[in-house]
């Protein structure tokens, strides 16, 4: 998963990117994993305090922090226009998340993608978001370039 997170955002994300991990631990992982690699990113979760999360949020809507990784704690307080891509890295574990999640793109008439990864480790909750949707959604590989 991790492959095809760097990949979509060095080859496909041009715009600014919000990413979804389900947990702390996990989102500050990711937040780590993509510095060393040299991508722009952020954190914001329950554990950052509030005055670093509400700079964080001034530097993504002014465009100086292409990357946020977030946890549904922030999936909520997010309103920054012109979010290109929303990646759920996990698929959420209550379903409102969800939409929630995917809400931050495409917000007031405007444009965005959603990606959301499915592995063995979640891909049984979709059942549960397709219900909540009323559609099923698409589910694809990516191309092989993506996963290397």
């Amino acid at each position: 998963k991790f492959n095809l997170l760097y990949n979509l955002l060095t080859k496909r994300c041009k715009q600014s990117t919000l990413i979804f991990a389900n947990r702390r631990d996990e989102a500050r992982a990711l937040t780590d994993r993509l510095r060393i690699l040299g991508i722009r990113c952020s954190l914001l979760s329950g554990e950052v305090p509030q005055e670093k999360r509400i700079r964080v949020l001034r530097d993504f809507k002014d465009g100086k922090i292409p990357v946020v990784v977030a946890t549904d704690v922030a999936a909520r307080g997010i309103h920054v226009e012109g979010i290109g891509h929303v990646i759920n890295y996990n698929l959420p574990e209550d379903p409102e998340d969800y939409v929630h999640r995917i809400g931050r793109t495409g917000r007031a008439g405007a444009t965005g993608v959603s990606i959301s990864f499915a592995s063995e480790d979640d891909a049984f909750l979709l059942p549960d978001l397709e219900k909540l949707l009323g559609t099923k959604l698409e589910c694809t590989h990516p191309p092989a370039e993506l996963l290397l």
